[in-house]
């Protein structure tokens, strides 16, 4: 008896396990060939065959992607795309899907592109420790590009759109032709000498490589590392990549994407202010509402004006009260006080001995005699008695 197999495929699930073998097997990569069976068709997509003298292979397109192409092939062109392999599954073809495609020849230009940026990245000009923060609110920013370019006019009208405050100063110069990489870098040295902007936009729009590369010279790539400001590249399409986007601090997919990066966004802030503005609001109203409940509180605590008085009465009372207490004890202490002081005087006064038989005797002059020798026979003296007074004289003297 034959084995029974566990599972029978149909034909789409075989097709869709196809496809994705054959998607996960051959990464993106790069395929040279002639174009054969082009057809445009209305939805935009382009359908062509590569061949070679041995072998051909159905090729797709998409709409997407062939709308940054600044040139059409025609039938019998070598070219050179850059595909994955995938599977259509509904007819079971075999088929690559083109990501990029380009003129053939241009296989001289990679080679001195990826020359020339093993070259730098060995010097450090792609190190992170080299990239600058883009500042959150530039005041003015620099754009170093062509006038006539349709990059700078996206440019500006995203700049006005997020932030139309903001200041703009252009930097011209040729961004294809012989000699621009030259005037590119030296326009972005007048920028970073000048120091009037906060960051600075280099950019220009989609073109073939031949028109990118003056962003792939070394002039450009070592311009851009010298300068003291921030600079955001912006060369060409999501696709593209040169060697400015490497060296660069920030590298935007395109123009408008630079400009959105360079910039806040005005309506974003405005959102932002109002959330503030009413998360504000709502903590004074709760603070209000909390001090009001604690007003409640105390209200209900607090005496009427009546019952304050009476209170205030009744404190007035008793400390009137306390001080007329106070002072009679202290005119009680100042009377007995006094009362022994006048004891003491009377018993210190002269009159008081002068009463128990003594007398005061002095000089006329007024010298009071405390001792015989200050008097002789004849000296006349006043003596003061417990009551009047009297004079007399001095008949004899005596020292003891």
């Amino acid at each position: 008896m034959s084995d029974i197999p566990q599972r029978i495929l149909s034909v789409s699930e075989l097709n869709r396990m196809a496809r994705e073998l054959l998607e996960q097997s051959f990464p993106l990569f790069w395929i040279s060939g002639e174009i054969s069976n082009l057809t445009r068709a209305a939805s935009g997509h382009w359908y062509f065959s590569l061949k070679d003298q041995g072998a051909q292979v159905r090729c797709v397109m998409f709409r997407g992607r062939n709308a940054y192409l600044d040139w059409i092939p025609r039938e019998g062109d070598k070219v050179e795309a850059r595909a994955v392999v995938t599977l259509y599954e509904a007819r079971g073809d075999f088929q690559l899907t083109i990501e990029f495609l380009q003129r053939a020849g241009l296989g001289t230009l990679y080679e001195a592109y990826e020359k020339l940026k093993a070259q730098l990245n060995t010097e450090g000009l792609f190190a992170t420790e080299h990239k600058q923060a883009i500042p959150t609110h530039p005041r003015q920013i620099g754009i170093v590009t062509s006038p006539d370019a349709a990059a700078l006019r996206d440019v500006l009208t995203t700049l006005r759109r997020r932030m139309p405050a903001v200041n703009v100063v252009i930097y011209p110069t040729p961004v294809q032709g012989k000699g621009a990489a030259a005037l590119i870098a030296q326009a972005i040295r007048t920028a970073d000498a000048r120091t009037e902007c906060d960051v600075l936009i280099v950019c220009r729009g989609g073109g073939s490589i031949e028109d990118l590369w003056q962003f792939n010279e070394e002039i450009v790539a070592r311009a851009i590392h010298a300068c003291r400001l921030p600079v955001i590249s912006a060369v060409g399409h999501e696709t593209d990549f040169t060697i400015a986007d490497f060296v660069a601090d920030v590298r935007a997919p395109t123009p408008t994407a630079a400009a959105e990066l360079a910039t806040p966004d005005r309506q974003a802030l405005l959102r932002g202010l109002q959330l503030y503005r009413e998360r504000l609001a709502r903590a004074m109203q709760n603070r209000i509402d909390q001090r009001s409940q604690q007003l409640d509180y105390l209200s209900r605590r607090l005496l009427s004006p009546m019952q304050q008085v009476q209170h205030q009465q009744q404190h007035l009372q008793q400390l009137q009260l306390r001080l007329t207490h106070a002072m009679a004890r202290q005119l009680q202490r100042q009377q007995q006080r006094l009362s022994g002081l006048q004891q003491s005087l009377a018993h210190l006064n002269p009159s008081a001995v002068l009463q128990r038989g003594y007398a005061l005797v002095e000089k006329l002059d007024g010298e009071l005699v405390q001792d015989s020798a200050q008097l002789a026979p004849g000296d006349q003296v006043k003596l003061t008695l417990g009551r009047g007074s009297a004079q007399a004289d001095i008949r004899a003297t005596s020292e003891t």
